[in-house]
């Protein structure tokens, strides 16, 4: 058997083998999906575990997704990565190839791309955006939201430095492609936009939203990139100041979506995965 499985601490939580287990049964893929607790400071030992366990049952451990805090560290175990990883300087999908080595990518970005103009269908082509945190979820981001077209990308953040960073970073992306690219400080965003993104850990907090309702377009899409309870109230606000809400769970299928297209050379179908996780969760 194929294995895979998440990687995470906490890691319970996680829907990824929910997802991955209809992804291969839509494509008709062998495959075992499973979640693993990694401990602190173990992430190495942790994906050596996996390999060895798996080719002593006779099995071959194939890949696994990365959650937090371990996204970091995955990157340093690769002897290939992808050049939207290496610009995030984060890692959320392993591929273990046949000659032993291991290829890392990081498919947040596209899969929240692919949410917001596939199944929101928002077109991002000469869009202005705000991208709200300068974390690993944001960085994971900002490469791909570039690639899509949007004109203007403003990255705030509490801690101005680390928006300016971020952006540094990304400056040929947005040359690339003439797109304004901005950091500021979350009070002082000026201006409207036509999509905000909130990659900060806020929701999951419970606190209020980071940023003035001013950042709002009428009518523009305001997208948390957590899902259920923990995205409620940032869609909450965006929907009282007349902003289109849209929580992390599309982003979270069509990422896992891209992961299996990387590993099995097949793309599932994720907008009925996605229509089915909903129903689900209702």
């Amino acid at each position: 058997m194929d294995l895979y499985c998440v990687m995470g601490n906490p890691v319970e939580h996680s829907r990824s083998p929910r997802i991955h287990a209809r992804f291969a049964e839509l494509c008709g893929q062998q495959m075992d999906y499973g979640r693993r607790l990694i401990p602190l400071g173990a992430f190495a030992e942790g994906i050596a575990a996996f390999r060895s366990e798996a080719a002593q049952r006779g099995d071959v451990a194939r890949g696994c997704n990365i959650t937090v805090p371990f996204k970091f560290e995955a990157a340093a175990l690769a002897q290939h990565t992808s050049e939207r990883a290496l610009l995030a300087q984060a890692v959320n999908t392993l591929r273990f190839d046949a000659d032993g080595g291991i290829h890392a990518d990081n498919t947040d970005g596209i899969g929240l791309v692919n949410d917001i103009v596939r199944n929101a269908a928002v077109p991002l082509q000469g869009k202005a955006l705000l991208l709200i945190g300068a974390g690993g979820a944001a960085a994971g981001v900002l490469g791909p939201l570039l690639d899509a077209g949007a004109s203007r990308v403003v990255v705030a953040n509490r801690t101005v430095d680390k928006a300016v960073e971020l952006v540094r970073r990304h400056a040929a992306v947005a040359l690339r492609h003439g797109a304004s690219l901005e950091a500021w400080a979350l009070d002082e965003v000026p201006g409207a936009f036509d999509v905000v993104v909130n990659a900060t850990a806020s929701s999951l907090s419970g606190d209020a939203v980071p940023v003035k309702a001013s950042v709002l377009r009428e009518g523009g899409l305001a997208v948390d990139m957590m899902y259920g309870p923990a995205a409620a109230g940032f869609m909450a606000w965006a929907q009282a100041h007349g902003a289109v809400p849209r929580d992390g769970l599309g982003m979270l299928v069509e990422q896992a979506a891209e992961s299996f297209e990387i590993w099995r050379g097949v793309r599932p179908p994720s907008a009925q995965v996605l229509a089915e996780i909903r129903a689900e969760l209702k």
